[in-house]
């Protein structure tokens, strides 16, 4: 007798079990959390999405032969067009191999990186208060060429080539550098609207010169423009498909005890780290640009 045999003999007593649980078990949603930006954490403290640090909750989430769907609950205003494009694509591959639908669901804001990862799923919902759009490129940074030159700091820079120092925030902005990072960013916009239309297919109802603008919407308007499928909470929604009784299986990431010990109210530190200033200032833009 082979093992799948003594499986098939072991459902076969549970079937005939007087317990409705093993007769009927109840049907099981798994789970999944992408919440903050996304980007290699730059920092103590900081935690930022990516592959490398979701790879496992995500491998695991698929993982369950019980699995009637995925869920995502999304609550971020983008970062890296680069783990962006890698986790959607990698919740895509498990779902088509595991023939598992995907559904995502919006929170506070779903914008620029956090649409490209609510585009993995078969189906988007959202809150109507919720912010979605963004689709587009954008980076920033700070200039400090007077500032050092106020204090008699001299700037040392040496390189192998003209373009290897580009866009040095020590130094004076170049044009030609500018121009670069523009054909640079429309070559990875390409490829965001790409996804998007990909994704989505016929449900866009709006033109081009709206749907990819950087604009944002409201749930209520995202639906109006085809960007997302409809307004729902994930837990309503989940029970409207597959019953009351629908369990939810969730898998996300844990933070290490020293992560935790930093997220801390105080950390146990005395003293600013002007590094984490500097990029607490910057994931707090990356929120306050959709009003958060």
């Amino acid at each position: 007798m082979t093992i799948d045999d003594l499986k098939q003999r072991f459902r076969n007593l549970l079937a005939k079990l007087p317990i409705d649980r093993f007769r009927n078990p109840a049907p099981v949603v798994g789970v999944m959390r992408l919440d903050g930006i996304i980007g290699r954490s730059a920092g103590p403290g900081r935690h930022g999405l990516s592959l490398d640090s979701h790879e496992r909750a995500i491998a695991k989430l698929f993982d369950n032969s019980q699995l009637k769907a995925v869920a995502l609950i999304i609550n971020s205003p983008g970062g890296s067009p680069v783990q962006s494009a890698l986790i959607a694509k990698r919740i895509r591959d498990l779902a088509d191999e595991k023939d598992l639908p995907v559904v995502a669901f919006c929170e506070d804001v779903a914008a620029s990186g956090g649409y490209w990862l609510a585009c993995a799923a078969d189906e988007i919902f959202a809150d109507e208060n919720s912010i979605v759009g963004s689709i587009g490129v954008i980076s920033a940074g700070f200039g400090f060429v007077d500032l050092i030159e106020r204090i008699g700091i001299e700037r040392r820079v040496y390189s192998t080539g003209p373009r290897k120092g580009m866009l040095d925030p020590f130094q004076d902005e170049k044009s030609e550098d500018i121009d670069r990072l523009r054909e640079l960013h429309e070559d990875i916009f390409e490829t965001f609207k790409n996804h998007v239309r990909r994704c989505r297919g016929d449900r866009l109802r709006a033109l081009d010169e709206a749907l990819f603008t950087g604009d944002i919407w409201t749930g209520r308007q995202a639906v109006e423009v085809g960007l997302i499928d409809g307004l729902a909470d994930m837990r309503t929604e989940m029970r409207k498909r597959y019953g009351d009784k629908v369990k939810f299986q969730r898998s996300g990431v844990r933070r290490g005890l020293l992560s935790r010990l930093r997220g801390g109210a105080s950390g146990g530190r005395i003293g600013i780290d002007p590094g984490e200033v500097i990029g607490a200032l910057d994931d707090w833009a990356h929120w306050k640009r959709f009003g958060l």
